[in-house]
């Protein structure tokens, strides 16, 4: 048997936003070999640490996984589409890993075009966030055959403390949107208990302590009700307008599915609200703006 080090797959790394550039950090890191391409020219500041390529055919060339990290579906069709001239570049054997947050449906139709061109797909979307992602404990949700996904394991180990294959193409994306139904909905809770702390005169970090252990003490009240507290949405952890999008699929999902789900409802409505009010880019912890008493006029701030 041989002690050799198994080669790491070279990556072509496409979308270097808040969960893009953490993750081409981590994987230059890990010495992968690795070429990375954003859409829009990036601050000097921002891609520190990041091999950054001028073009996509430079970036795509001889690659055995192209990693995915856009904003929404319909921009992950736009690059797709854009990509389709260059996908001969890819090296033989080659994996479309998608690990923004993404229509199931589109999933499945890419896999398909793909595979008429030998090309492989995985679904991978993550949950956790960008302090996660400088840590490498994201958890991930990967849809694609198990071919697919053993060939990208080695990258989406290096992102991650918890990978779940959840089934064939579109299944990752599905579980996100899962996913996203319970974080959504959570914000929503916590946002109703802090503007409830508030009112009775108790601060976050009381309320913190006291619920530390007990059966309130979640993800979403240590994160995000910090940032409540203090009002502090910029820059975002995750944007408003990106819970907003998620929800939709997950309601459209369960319609589906013949579920009616109040508090999804509810919580997208919330979203919704404050995009329409001028947030969308803000993070989701803003939405304790739309339960807080409105101060007096001429009591101050």
């Amino acid at each position: 048997m041989s002690d050799a080090t198994p080669r790491r797959p070279t990556v072509a790394l496409v979308g270097l936003g808040l969960i893009g550039r953490p993750a081409a950090r981590r994987l230059a890191a890990a010495s992968f070999p690795l070429r990375c391409w954003n859409r829009s020219t990036l601050a000097p500041d921002l891609a520190a640490g990041i091999p950054v390529v001028a073009t996509l055919e430079e970036a795509l060339a001889g690659a055995d996984v192209l990693v995915l990290l856009l904003s929404d579906t319909v921009a992950t069709c736009a690059l797709l589409e854009r990509l389709e001239p260059l996908l001969g570049t890819l090296a033989p054997g080659a994996v479309v890993l998608d690990m923004g947050s993404s229509d199931p449906d589109d999933s499945r139709r890419h896999a398909e075009a793909l595979a008429a061109r030998g090309i492989g797909w995985v679904d991978a979307p993550i949950s956790g966030g960008p302090e996660k992602t400088v840590t490498g404990e994201l958890a991930i949700m990967a849809g694609g055959s198990d071919e697919a996904v053993a060939k990208v394991w080695p990258v989406l180990d290096e992102l991650a403390g918890n990978i779940s294959h959840v089934g064939g193409p579109g299944a990752g994306h599905t579980m996100k949107i899962i996913n996203q139904v319970i974080v959504g909905v959570s914000i929503q809770t916590v946002a109703e208990g802090i503007a409830l702390a508030e009112a009775a005169g108790f601060s976050v970090a009381e309320v913190q302590a006291a619920t530390r252990g007990g059966n309130a003490d979640n993800a979403q009240l240590r994160v995000m009700a910090p940032r409540m507290g203090t009002s502090f949405y910029d820059p975002p952890g995750a944007k408003v307008k990106t819970m907003a999008k998620d929800l939709r699929l997950a309601l459209r999902l369960a319609r589906e599915h013949g579920l009616e789900l109040p508090q999804l409802e509810v919580a997208l409505a919330r979203y919704e609200q404050l995009e329409a009010g001028g947030r969308a880019d803000q993070d989701v912890s803003s939405l304790i703006e739309l339960l807080r008493k409105p101060t007096a006029p001429g009591s101050g701030s």
